[in-house]
């Protein structure tokens, strides 16, 4: 039989597994609660029931699985495969690769879970085929990875493409210096409580209302923003244009520096608000980029959503098992 890949996008709630071919084709997959309470070796068992789900879903065998990809939260020493610390699943430390194919008795390659998603979008998503990529995940937090030479560049310390840590606004204060407290979900989310006394007219009293009596999840989720957006309500613009012209000029500072050509964007906030919130990061980007030349630079939406870091992983398992390769059969 062919040989198949398992992809596995590990994240503090939830965990999600594919199988795929050579050529990126998904064959099965399988949704798990992570369940990161349960320690280290609970959620390690819990990858693996994972991995047996999905197999079993794509009709194939352990035993036909040529590799096995990881993308985990937070800093990945590759070289050693281990997980460095992960404030999601309450780990430091963990060796998570050489403990995963010791469970599987199969090759894993470990690597952050933005980096993986990139890697996928760089392999068979809206990115294929291009040389070098900047890929910007705006979710809960704001996670950032580069693709250099169709391979993920980590640096030295395995941090590269970590933008949403940079400081973009000096002078704002505890709480408001750096991008990911200005244009993630979790930042619009407080300004919105916030401001919203000011607005009694917003359509987020409504939906926050109906959020607040439908169960303990975070009521201010990007799709009640997204839907607040859309109808224009006041706050909804003020607040997701700002997040907007501050991620806008964060990716403008980068590719000044890196001159790259192509920047992905993904991430559960990007989604929900769409090409709209692309196009208003393009117009504060066009605005700050330099020099003019560097407008040439394509921004994109993720074409392979969610399931970025499942096809992300499973390529680069493909990759450690047939070196060199860029994740695409020719």
């Amino acid at each position: 039989m062919t040989p198949v890949y398992v992809g596995i996008d590990l994240g503090g709630t939830n965990m999600s597994v594919g199988v795929t071919d050579a050529r990126g084709k998904l064959l099965g997959q399988a949704k798990r609660k992570t369940k990161a309470q349960l320690g280290r070796d609970g959620v390690i068992a819990r990858m693996v029931g994972g991995v047996q789900r999905a197999c079993n879903d794509a009709n194939v065998s352990i035993d036909d699985v040529a590799a096995i990809g990881v993308g985990a939260p937070g800093p990945i020493d590759v070289n050693a495969g281990v997980v460095i610390k992960s404030g999601n699943l309450g780990w430091e430390h963990v060796p998570l690769r050489d403990l995963l194919a010791a469970a599987l008795n199969r090759p894993v390659a470990l690597d952050n879970d933005v980096n993986v998603a990139a890697y996928g979008e760089a392999t068979i998503g809206v990115a294929r085929g291009r040389e070098h990529l900047l890929a910007v995940w705006v979710g809960t937090g704001i996670g950032g990875a580069l693709v250099m030479h169709r391979a993920i560049f980590h640096g030295s310390f395995f941090t590269a493409g970590e933008l949403g840590y940079t400081i973009v606004i000096p002078e704002g204060g505890p709480g408001a210096r750096t991008l990911e407290q200005h244009s993630s979900r979790t930042a619009m989310a407080a300004v919105i409580r916030q401001l919203l006394p000011s607005f009694p007219d917003s359509a987020f009293h409504g939906l926050l209302k109906e959020r607040d009596s439908s169960g303990p999840a975070d009521p201010v989720a990007s799709s009640v923003i997204a839907e607040a957006y859309a109808a224009r309500d006041e706050l909804a613009l003020r607040v997701v244009h700002h997040a907007a012209d501050v991620l806008g000029l964060a990716i403008a500072n980068w590719i000044t520096v890196l001159s790259l050509d192509t920047v992905v964007l993904g991430g559960g906030v990007t989604e929900a608000l769409g090409r709209p919130f692309l196009e208003r990061v393009r117009h504060t980007f066009d605005r700050s980029v330099f020099p003019a030349q560097c407008r040439q630079c394509e921004i994109c939406l993720s074409d392979l959503g969610d399931l970025a870091g499942v096809f992300g992983a499973a390529m680069l398992a493909r990759g450690c098992v047939v070196p060199g390769s860029d994740g695409v059969n020719s």
